[in-house]
């Protein structure tokens, strides 16, 4: 009797413990729950999405900017079968204020977006410009299933004036919504260039508004509000001006432009060449427009400033020479250029077919005798070279505050064993060291290295000031640097300089000029063609890079023009003009001595 007894004790006690612990979970624990549902049953929040940030060049002339406009909605759950005539109806009444829009597809985009969970009033038009829409406001906006909203576009008023920097912005993808919340809202993302890489700056932060509303949805009262930052715009180091005027001066031609500060880094232009105009991404890209651009030879999509990969020709000499005499190679170096140097069953010539005679390093950076390389590079070796290259920044990214940066090719016998699974043949080292082969560079690494050899710091370049760093050392004794300046120097102004009859600035400057094959010379042929006579995209790339002025060196100016042939004829009056530019401007005052040093 006891046992049953205490049995039905602990039946009792059990439930009462089950009892008692359900309503402790009902009254406290789940009370925050409760309180959370109550709380969104009377409180909206109503976001706030900012406007996006302006760029503006470093004198505040505007790069991208907003127009603002109109966009239209209409009310939700009007799909189905039953509210197909109502929603005709709606359709009707705005394309008959808008002819320009057709019912069909402003129908199919209502219907996409449509749902039994979507409770806000669906965007079928996402922009109309101002003007045009603001005489028919009153009229659209009168209609209960219509709602009127503000909106804008992002344009871009310099049109292709540094397209490829500035960059643009485009449709936010469901990836792009995945990462970043507040794309969602206002449904663009930058796309490329500056636009993507400062997005979020230039995108703020979003603000809102808490607001007490009753039974009927009205609101009551206001419990908190967050303005959305306005704090969005950056201000770039381009100027537009010297960038317009470059774009003059390289009209018709298919390559690179960089202007920039050898001190610091800062980029004052940037241009790659043929440029487009961002606003067709803006407004949308038709195909038509796509494939025209897609299908053009000089390809005009392809950011040539950090993207374009080519051979550098004779405007690494310099970064070769540097590392013959920091391997062991005295400064008093001489041979005896007789125009070629055989090798095995090959004979690698000079530029020069007679030879330049006795060469030393000024001599052979100023008349750019590939002989001189040739022979250097074999008492050093191709991992030596690449190894001084590398801390010149070859073979890896310059850090500029731009996308998809190219490492290039800095090749050694590593990367060949790595890359083919064969080993390095002697004949590479040679055609290594005057900038052929499989060497490749970037037009902004080789803008990079010049500031280096200007200033004896290498430079990261920037756009932005957030980018910023400081200029690096590099182990490499600055009597070095002296006597590449010296060649450089001699490259303008010396008699047989090889731009020498090209350089005519008002500012003393120093430069190195490239003719960078993109077609092997047969062995066979004893006589080279003349470029004028080779087809055009047969024609070597034409480079100069340069810095000034020449005593105190404050800018650098790289040029390449895609199968332009020599470089100091197709490039040597291009930077010329952009130096006496940067006088007029300002940015260099006191022109200099252009004598024989």
């Amino acid at each position: 009797m006891n046992i049953r007894l205490n049995i039905v004790f602990l039946i009792i006690l059990g439930i009462g413990i089950t009892l008692l612990s359900r309503v402790y979970f009902l009254s406290i624990k789940s009370n925050t729950y409760y309180e959370e549902l109550s709380k969104n049953n009377y409180i909206n929040r109503i976001n706030k999405i900012p406007v996006r940030g302006v760029i503006e060049d470093r004198n505040g002339e505007k790069l991208a900017i907003n127009e603002m406009g109109f966009s239209v909605l209409v009310k939700p759950h009007l799909s189905s079968y039953k509210n197909k005539e109502h929603l005709e109806k709606i359709i009707d009444t705005i394309v008959k204020h808008l002819p320009e829009y057709e019912k069909d597809k402003l129908i199919k985009e209502y219907k996409k977006n449509d749902s039994s969970y979507n409770h806000d009033f669906i965007q079928v038009i996402d922009y109309i410009p101002y003007d045009e829409f603001f005489p028919k406001y009153t009229i659209l906006a009168s209609e209960d299933d219509i709602k009127i909203e503000s909106s804008s576009k992002r344009a871009y008023p310099q049109k292709e004036v540094a397209s490829h920097i500035i960059g643009y912005v485009g449709k936010a993808s469901k990836l792009d919504i995945l990462n970043n919340e507040l794309s969602s809202y206002n449904g663009i993302i930058g796309k490329n260039g500056l636009e993507k890489v400062y997005n979020s700056k230039l995108q703020g932060e979003m603000g809102f508004k808490d607001v007490k509303v009753n039974a009927l949805n009205k609101e009551i009262e206001v419990l908190y509000e967050k303005e959305a930052s306005i704090d969005n715009n950056i201000r770039i180091s381009l100027d537009v001006k010297l960038q317009k005027y470059i774009q003059e001066i390289f009209t018709g031609k298919s390559g690179a432009v960089i202007v920039m500060d050898a001190r610091n880094g800062e980029m004052l232009a940037a241009a790659s060449f043929p440029e487009f105009d961002n606003n067709i991404f803006a407004r949308g890209i038709s195909v038509k427009e796509w494939n025209e651009m897609r299908n053009d030879f000089n390809h005009p999509f392809t950011n040539k400033i950090i993207n374009g990969l080519y051979p550098p020709g004779s405007v690494i000499k310099m970064g070769v020479g540097l590392s013959f005499l920091e391997n062991g190679i005295g400064e008093n170096y001489t041979i005896n250029c007789s125009g070629s140097l055989p090798i095995g069953n090959r004979n690698f010539r000079c530029w020069k077919s007679t030879g330049h005679g006795s060469v030393n390093f000024r001599k052979a950076i100023a008349e750019s005798c590939d002989d001189f390389f040739y022979k250097g590079s074999l008492k050093m070796g191709i991992n030596k070279i690449s190894h001084t290259l590398d801390k010149l920044g070859f073979g890896q990214v310059t850090g500029v505050d731009q996308i998809n940066e190219f490492v290039g090719v800095n090749p050694n016998k590593e990367w060949k064993e790595k890359r083919f699974n064969q080993p390095w043949y002697v004949g590479e080292t040679v055609i290594t060291s005057i900038g052929q082969g499989n060497m490749l560079v970037t037009p902004l690494q080789v803008a990079r290295y010049t500031a280096y050899i200007a200033t004896g710091k290498l430079p990261k370049p920037h756009f932005f000031k957030a980018n910023y760093e400081e200029p690096k050392e590099v182990d490499i004794p600055a009597k070095y640097l002296d006597v590449m300046r010296k060649g450089m120097y001699d490259v303008s102004y010396a008699p047989k300089g090889t731009a020498s009859r090209h350089i005519n600035s008002k500012i003393a400057i120093a430069s190195k000029t490239g003719t960078a094959q993109v077609v092997s010379i047969p062995q066979s042929e004893k006589v080279r063609m003349k470029e004028s006579e080779l087809k055009y995209f047969q024609r070597s790339h034409a480079w100069i890079t340069t810095y000034g002025p020449f005593e105190n060196p404050q800018y650098v100016v790289t040029v390449i023009e895609e199968h332009g042939g020599h470089g100091g004829e197709a490039a040597g009056d291009i930077a010329s003009k952009i130096y006496d530019k940067l006088y007029d401007l300002g940015y260099i005052t006191v022109p200099t001595e252009t004598t024989q040093k």
